[in-house]
């Protein structure tokens, strides 16, 4: 979908979990104790191959600024809460469990991404990661008494509106306003570097973000991968910038 015939299919990594193996149900816990899984949700590789791309699932066990070297593009996915010590903060008690080794390995990804200049759409968590690597905060925990606090409404209900800049890259590829799910309880705080917020939710809460002088870069705060009614947007514009380098 959005490229000619013929044309070869962008490499396009995600970023990924591990796990002990004692966390997936049905493992052998006696067969398999002490070892790893990296767990993958499958809705972001869907996504990708539906808007043209060619998408491969990242393991910790490579390092970020040789595999972003053989990348087109990339999506930092969903996932855990960031450790706040990475934005000098300390916990709040609504914090839930952290990833750090995750959070470590994927925020050097980030920057292997920004330096190489490679087409990048950050979702969710990957947003916030990325407005910590440019120098940002989050607001560790959303008061479930505000309108935004959506977060346990089903994955696939379109549950708010986000309004959009006018002239951003949400309302190029939106064409406005625009109905997302909500699956999130942070969301950016201090913005890093950069970033000019190009979209937010009713009550003021960060939903999407660019970076001034990175047209490469794209951020939202809602889950696009799970949105199943059509190819989202923003995989489409991913694809054709990661085609351009091809």
């Amino acid at each position: 979908m959005g490229l000619s015939a013929g044309a070869r299919p962008p490499l396009i990594g995600l970023s990924g979990r591990r796990w002990p193996a004692e966390a997936i149900p049905l493992f052998d816990y006696t067969a398999l104790h002490g070892e790893e899984v990296d767990v993958h949700l499958s809705e972001y590789p869907k996504a990708l191959e539906k808007a043209g791309a060619l998408p491969v699932q990242l393991t910790r066990n490579t390092d970020p600024v040789q595999i972003v070297q053989r990348l087109d593009g990339l999506v930092m996915t969903g996932g855990a809460d960031p450790d706040p010590e990475l934005y000098g903060e300390e916990p709040h008690p609504e914090l839930g469990a952290i990833e750090r080794g995750r959070d470590d390995w994927e925020l050097a990804l980030i920057r292997a991404a920004l330096d190489a200049r490679i087409p990048m759409l950050c979702v969710c968590r990957g947003a916030q990661l990325l407005n910590i690597a440019l120098g940002g905060t989050l607001v560790q925990h959303l008061d479930e008494h505000e309108a935004h606090a959506l977060w346990h409404t089903p994955r696939i209900e379109r549950c708010h509106t986000v309004r959009v800049a006018a002239g951003s890259r949400a309302e190029q590829l939106y064409g406005g306003d625009l109905q997302t799910n909500s699956l999130h309880h942070q969301a950016v705080g201090r913005p890093g570097e950069g970033v000019v917020v190009t979209g937010t939710a009713e009550d003021g809460v960060v939903e999407a973000f660019e970076v001034a002088g990175r047209p490469e870069v794209f951020a939202v705060q809602w889950h696009p991968e799970m949105l199943t009614d059509a190819v989202d947007p923003a995989f489409v514009w991913l694809v054709k910038e990661a085609s351009a380098r091809n």
